[in-house]
């Protein structure tokens, strides 16, 4: 059975899912990490990103993600197409992962940042990063360097991050400070342990 012992996480943009989950790898918690297979997906197809969208978006063999971003976030068509190609090639490394994984009868984690969006895995427990969507934005404008406005396009082809947390299996707080999301990584762990009484973590 697909999936049986993930645990999906998500969140938004900039809400701390990547600090969440290197905390997770500090208690051993394999992660399947969607955007990272995302990126390997998107330079091992960039003869045909470079089709679909132009040369000037492939240096080499490597997408210039930032750039393609920028297209992307600020063109529906153009962003449906993209994925058209994509997902399905992410989604088949994702399951391949998944399959090692659930060999060991063990909990692990599927970082996927579009989980409600796509709707394209059948993960029962899902934990949700959470911060304000204004916090989204300023940590965009931080990180990133974006605009305001460039920032607020990011989040608003996003799910609202409120109703994320709404129909969560569990909510990760990361509104404060990192000793408060540590706190709240160690409360998620308490909760997998519950879950999975007869594994050590």
């Amino acid at each position: 059975m697909e999936f049986q012992n993930a645990i999906a996480l998500t969140g938004g943009i900039a809400t701390g899912k990547s600090s969440v989950c290197a905390l997770l790898q500090l208690y051993g918690f394999k992660i399947i990490d969607a955007d990272k297979i995302a990126h390997s997906v998107l330079d091992q197809n960039s003869g045909k990103i470079a089709d679909m969208f132009g040369s000037e978006f492939v240096a080499g063999e490597k997408v210039d993600r930032k750039r393609l971003g920028a297209v992307i976030f600020s063109d529906e068509a153009a962003r449906i197409e993209l994925e058209a190609l994509l997902h399905p090639l992410i989604k088949a490394q994702i399951l391949h992962e998944s399959s090692l994984c659930e060999e060991k009868k063990i909990p692990y984690i599927v970082d996927i940042p579009l989980f409600y969006e796509k709707g394209n895995y059948s993960i029962d427990e899902v934990a949700v990063v959470y911060c304000t969507p204004e916090q989204q934005i300023q940590r965009l404008i931080e990180r990133e360097s974006y605009t305001p406005e460039e920032a607020k396009n990011r989040i608003a082809v996003q799910m609202p991050i409120g109703e994320k947390r709404e129909k969560a299996s569990f909510v990760i707080d990361n509104t404060q400070n990192l000793k408060h999301l540590q706190h709240e990584v160690d409360r998620f762990t308490g909760y997998i342990r519950e879950k999975y009484p007869h594994i050590k973590l």
